[in-house]
């Protein structure tokens, strides 16, 4: 029997209203709703398609590596999806289906799935109750990227962080934590959930042990603790994980790399927005150029649409469907980062050389070499780059190398008018949902 579970919505309905749910009961009023009390019932509700698929769009519409022309900019029917584009101060979400309200419902799912491990003491629930962990806390990893600005140690119990929820009380207030506590809690349980899951995966749409230790490792990246990073991307590449040989893909494909392949570690899809479309999101001339041409990866990522514009098609999904997975190949640049930042050029430098032999035609690469710190990190930010275009990533990481001082402006033109993002600027913490705001009283991000 199919059954559905509903408290996971009520949360979502205190922060964004009830239109919201109402149109989620109508769907499901013909199915039997019932309370999740077997380990069957609980690992259900996290494999729930809506629970994995949908990350947030709002971090790579803002990031600046793929625009929209004119054209497509005034026909979109959203007037926040048009201020989210040219970096406003505020109203930026929809008041529906927006990143907010899908990112807290799908925490509210793992804080569902705890309480009732505990509250009906289920046996043998530890691989459930590892999931849980772990996808709540890369879910307040990927949301402090968005609604938070950059970590830094000597601010970061002073800034703004996530209201955090660790129940599925909706009684509780919503209060925003410091960003200090935000990583904190995000740490905290990714640890644990390496403590409870098994290393062999079920599938990559279940967290594993790998996953959760990639997922540290890409926060203490953000932390710029490199040493941690390093020490968690070692321990996730040391087991059975996979790099796809480019080789060995076909370009000609509509859509090159299939989905359930060998290098996605965790699966998830992108949110839907009406400026990353197949159609609607154009890639930078100056980004494309940067590919040679015998670097695989040129036509395995993009396509012309034959009006001379250049579209991506390297989604990890086999479809028009965008991914931000967390795969092999970012584990790969992690490590390669962190070896850098931890002073052994050379062992960065040969892990970058791994991955980029696997992207390039054979008998074509040639490897990179650095002679100092300065420029092995240049070639490994380029690569990241070019590596994990349209993953959602690239947001986290212009704030973090600005944090460090790269100085990185953001600018587009949109019907004559040039906008721009400095360096460092507060809306690099994008503005929470004005109606999360008035329904919960927290304070808007910074301005």
């Amino acid at each position: 029997m199919k059954k559905t579970i509903i408290p996971m919505l009520l949360f979502l309905g205190a922060l964004t209203g009830i239109s919201g749910c109402k149109d989620f009961l109508e769907e499901k009023s013909d199915t039997q709703l019932t309370t999740p009390t077997t380990l069957k019932d609980n690992q259900a509700l996290l494999d729930h398609y809506r629970m994995v698929s949908d990350g947030n769009f709002s971090s790579e519409v803002s990031a600046g590596d793929v625009y929209v022309t004119d054209a497509d900019f005034q026909m979109t029917l959203y007037d926040e999806d048009k201020r989210l584009y040219t970096w406003q101060e505020d109203r930026v979400s929809k008041e529906n289906g927006n990143d907010w309200s899908n990112c807290y419902q799908k925490i509210n799912i793992c804080n569902t799935v705890l309480d009732n491990l505990k509250t009906y003491r289920i046996k043998d629930s530890d691989y459930v109750k590892g999931q849980a962990l772990a996808l709540r806390g890369s879910l307040y990893l990927e949301a402090a990227q968005v609604w938070c600005l950059a970590y830094d140690k000597k601010t970061a119990e002073k800034e703004l962080g996530l209201p955090l929820r660790l129940d599925s009380d909706m009684n509780q207030p919503s209060v925003r934590s410091s960003l200090q506590k935000t990583y904190d809690q995000v740490l905290d349980d990714l640890h644990k959930a390496v403590g409870l899951l098994p290393v062999q995966r079920v599938s990559n749409s279940r967290m594993s042990k790998i996953a959760a230790l990639g997922f540290l490792s890409r926060a203490y990246l953000y932390m710029g603790d490199y040493k941690n990073a390093l020490l968690y991307g070692k321990q996730a590449l040391s087991y059975p994980v996979d790099l796809l040989d480019f080789n060995a893909l076909n370009p000609g494909d509509e859509y090159p790399v299939k989905e359930r392949n060998k290098e996605t570690i965790f699966d998830l899809g992108m949110g839907g927005n009406s400026f990353l479309r197949a159609n609607t999101a154009k890639i930078s001339r100056a980004l494309y150029d940067s590919y040679e041409n015998n670097d695989l990866r040129k036509s395995i990522y993009f396509r012309g649409d034959g009006l001379g514009n250049i579209l991506f098609k390297g989604n990890y999904s086999g479809s028009t469907v965008r991914t931000m997975h967390l795969g092999t190949d970012e584990l790969y640049l992690i490590v390669a980062e962190s070896y850098v930042r931890e002073g052994d050029i050379e062992k960065g430098m040969d892990i970058l050389n791994a991955l980029l032999r696997t992207r390039w035609k054979k008998g074509y690469y040639k490897d990179y070499t650095a002679n100092s710190q300065e420029k092995a990190l240049e070639i490994i930010f380029q690569e990241r780059r070019k590596e994990l275009i349209f993953r959602g990533l690239r947001w986290a990481d212009i704030k973090r190398y600005n944090r460090d001082g790269a100085g990185i402006v953001l600018s587009r033109e949109v019907l004559g008018k040039t906008y721009t993002l400095p360096a460092n600027d507060l809306r690099y913490a994008i503005a929470l949902p004005q109606q999360v705001i008035v329904l919960s009283g927290m304070p808007q991000n910074k301005r």
